[in-house]
């Protein structure tokens, strides 16, 4: 089994600056994943060619199930609010998404709010600058795998120091409520020592992936908890193949489960 976690930037482009769905399936379909994690993802955005892109995710796999779960309305960067219900959805839409080429039996979607306060990002085209912080969402699901049932989520957590560390926190309290074995996919704006630190879980896959013209630090993970890793198998790949998209690169884990 084939898991992985992808960070899409919204589809654009470094090289141009631009997003097109036949890139963006490009991407996904190289990864040839079961099961694939997406953070950054833009539906009926403007600024993407109003592109449903869970569902170009979801055809370049051939999967049969896929679950997009906003976390803002509007557009990241310019004007937004946080997503409160489903009377948002005729609006353009920011989140993450799971794409599953196996059925699933049960969804969890938990809210992770933002940081109270503005903080510093630094903004390699518009330099040091204070910004809000967006809330934060997980998104699980639990799979029917042929080697039987598995919890797999899927975050992005907070880009503000120690806030992150109490999204992820708050994460897997939630995933303790849904059957192991459990795995967790994102984006978690953090390196692997503090994530191991905070969890106690085990990282799967331990490689950089941003940015991605030179990849430095790994922000991208793959973790499962101590307990769960005999019935998730032998890891047999870790790879993080090229996109022509995101500064981020994909990760992915190849199982061979029992």
């Amino acid at each position: 089994m084939r898991l992985a976690t992808f960070n899409l930037l919204h589809g654009r482009s470094l090289s141009d600056g631009t997003v097109h769905a036949d890139r963006v399936a490009a991407a996904v379909e190289r990864l040839d994943a079961d099961v694939l994690g997406l953070q950054e993802v833009d539906k009926a955005q403007p600024r993407s060619g109003l592109l449903d892109l869970t569902a170009v995710a979801a055809e370049a796999m051939g999967a049969t199930v896929h679950r997009f779960a906003a976390a803002v309305v509007g557009t990241p960067g310019e004007q937004w609010q946080p997503w409160r219900s489903d009377d948002d959805n005729a609006h353009p839409l920011y989140g993450i998404a799971l794409v599953s080429r196996f059925p699933v039996t049960r969804w969890q979607i938990t809210a992770l709010p933002a940081a109270p306060i503005r903080s510093p990002l630094y903004d390699p085209e518009n330099g040091l600058r204070l910004l809000k912080d967006e809330p934060r969402v997980l998104l699980a699901a639990v799979v029917e795998t042929p080697q039987g049932a598995l919890t797999v989520a899927t975050t992005h957590l907070s880009f503000v120091p120690g806030w992150n560390i109490r999204q992820l926190r708050h994460a897997v309290r939630a995933l303790r409520t849904l059957p192991g074995p459990r795995v967790l996919l994102g984006d978690l704006n953090m390196p692997a020592r503090p994530v191991r630190a905070v969890t106690g879980w085990r990282s799967l896959a331990s490689k950089p992936t941003f940015p991605s013209f030179s990849p430095r630090a790994q922000l991208d993970h793959i973790l499962a908890h101590p307990r769960d890793l005999p019935a998730l198998g032998r890891v047999v790949q870790v790879a993080t193949p090229r996109a022509d998209i995101s500064d981020h690169l994909p990760l992915l884990v190849h199982l061979d489960r029992p």
